[in-house]
Formats: C-alpha cells, sequence, structure tokens
C-alpha cells in the first residue's frame, strides 16, 4: 500500500484530503501540532517509507500576521524548509499548497506567469516558501508540484473567513443588519472537493506550478444577496467603510494551465458549493 505523509492533515483542506486518500486506498499519515511540529528541524526524521508528501501545515489568518509575523516566517517558511530537506534526503515527490501570492493584478485573469507580490506578512511567508520550493525542484531536481488555488471554501471551514462568516450573521436573528467590512471586493471560489481532485492528481504529476480557480470573481454582495435568498432571510447589509490596506477589488485565475497538463475542470458551481455550505450549517 503507498504510504502518503500530509501535513496539516487536520486542518480544513487536510481533513478532505486524508479522506479522500483513504478513500482511493493509500495509506495516510498525519502530521500536525501539537504532538507534531515542522518547525523544529528533523522532525520529520522517523518516518519511513513514505512515498509521497502534501505539504498543507501552515499559518493562515491574515490579520493575525500583523499581530506575529515571526511566527508565520517560522512555520509557513522554516516548517516548509524542513519538508523539502526531508523530501531532498529520501528522494520523495512534494505537493505544496500555496496562495494569496499575486497582490493586486496586473492584468486578468491571473494566471502562472503573473508576478508575485506581497502586502502582508502572510502572504509574503507563503511568497518566500513557493520560492523555495522552486529553488529546491532547479536546484536538487525534486518532483514538487505548487498549487496556488485561490479562495477555498466549503462545509467545515473556519468561521473566521468571509463565506462561513456570511451565512452565519445571516442565519443569527440577533442580528438584524448584516455588517460586512465591504461589500465590493470581488475574488474567485473554488469549492474544496474541486481543489481535492487537483491535489490528487499530483500523485502522478512530475512536478509544475498550477493556478486552482473557478475562472470568475464574486463580490462579497453578490454573496451576501446569494445566502439570503437561498435562506429567505433578508436584512440590510451595511458597509463599515473601514477600507482595508492595500485592498484588491478583483480577482480571479486562470485556469488553463491546470486544464491542459492536468485534464482538471471545477464541476462544483459557486451556487452549488454555497448550497452546501448553508445547508452544513443549518442542518
Amino acid at each position: 500500500m503507498t504510504k502518503i505523509l500530509v501535513t496539516g492533515s487536520s486542518g480544513f483542506i487536510g481533513r478532505v484530503l486524508t479522506n479522500r486518500l483513504t478513500e482511493k486506498g493509500f495509506e495516510t499519515i498525519g502530521f500536525d501540532l501539537p504532538s507534531n511540529d515542522i518547525t523544529q528541524e528533523g522532525s520529520l526524521d522517523f518516518l519511513t517509507e513514505i512515498s509521497h508528501v502534501f505539504h498543507l501545515a501552515g499559518k493562515t489568518f491574515v490579520p493575525q500576521s500583523w499581530k506575529n509575523p515571526p511566527g508565520f516566517y517560522q512555520v509557513n517558511l522554516m516548517g516548509t524548509v524542513h519538508v523539502l530537506e526531508f523530501c531532498r534526503k529520501n528522494q520523495i515527490p512534494l505537493t505544496y499548497v500555496s496562495s494569496y501570492l499575486y497582490g493586486e493584478p496586473e492584468y486578468l485573469p491571473v494566471d502562472e506567469n503573473h508576478p508575485v507580490k506581497s502586502y502582508n506578512p502572510y502572504s509574503h511567508s507563503k511568497v518566500l516558501a513557493d520560492n523555495t520550493c522552486q529553488f529546491y525542484a532547479r536546484q536538487f531536481g525534486l518532483p514538487v508540484t505548487i498549487f496556488r488555488p485561490f479562495n477555498a471554501y466549503g462545509p467545515g471551514q473556519s468561521p473566521l473567513f468571509i463565506i462561513p462568516e456570511i451565512i452565519s450573521r445571516v442565519l443569527n436573528s440577533k442580528e438584524p443588519v448584516l455588517e460586512v467590512m465591504d461589500i465590493r471586493p470581488r475574488r474567485d471560489y473554488i469549492y474544496i472537493d474541486d481543489l481535492v481532485d487537483a491535489l490528487l492528481l499530483s500523485v502522478n504529476t512530475a512536478g509544475g506550478i498550477y493556478n486552482l480557480g473557478s475562472g470568475y470573481s464574486k463580490s462579497v454582495g453578490e454573496i451576501a444577496e446569494l445566502v439570503m435568498n437561498y435562506t429567505g432571510i433578508h436584512k440590510p447589509v451595511r458597509a463599515k467603510g473601514n477600507d482595508r490596506p492595500n485592498e484588491i477589488f478583483n480577482l480571479y485565475a486562470g485556469i488553463q494551465k491546470a486544464k491542459r497538463e492536468l485534464g482538471w475542470s471545477p464541476v462544483i458551481s459557486f451556487e452549488t458549493g454555497l448550497k452546501r455550505c448553508i445547508d452544513a450549517m443549518i442542518f
């Protein structure tokens, strides 16, 4: 049986990926805090007979990165270096999941050739980790597949993220007004099952860099309207009027490379995925 290591297996993406790998007959090993810590050099060395590594572990919440930049660099950059070293020493193919690399788009859709930028410690730590993965692939011949998903969502996601936050606030009868930071920003949302479909393909992929998304964007205001239409709960929507520094108002992925080279395409529409999220919170 093929043995696959998943760092961050207890996270939002990791849980779904681990379940799908198990369903497909792979033996999976999860590596997570508090018992396992990728920031410790050599922390993976006790593992043997690993045939593939999915590296998902990391700190993800942007506002927290402003409060604790060193913690984000330690986990997202140095943790990735330790995983790369484990893979290099054992010549194990690696799948790395990156995100928030492109910043303000110079053109749309954003493809893999778009310049990478960073405007907060979280995205900077991911840019550095992504670049380090490319270095190991180039200099050490390590098979590395880098996926750059745009905004992943789905049932079970942390309430700190925009879609579960909006759903929760619409469903909350004690909130007569749906208050959000800004209704204008548009993002590309990819449903968790579509994302995991792509990750699974990398087990048999020689390497490469791939954007993952839907190929179109939805605004915060549109999400709120869709949630209220589906639930039948209608509230006034009010923006707080506090613009975030370096806000990006429209961003969506070019996904032609993944379609062409991996045969991957998203199959879950945003409306279908949103309904699944709502149903999971109601029932």
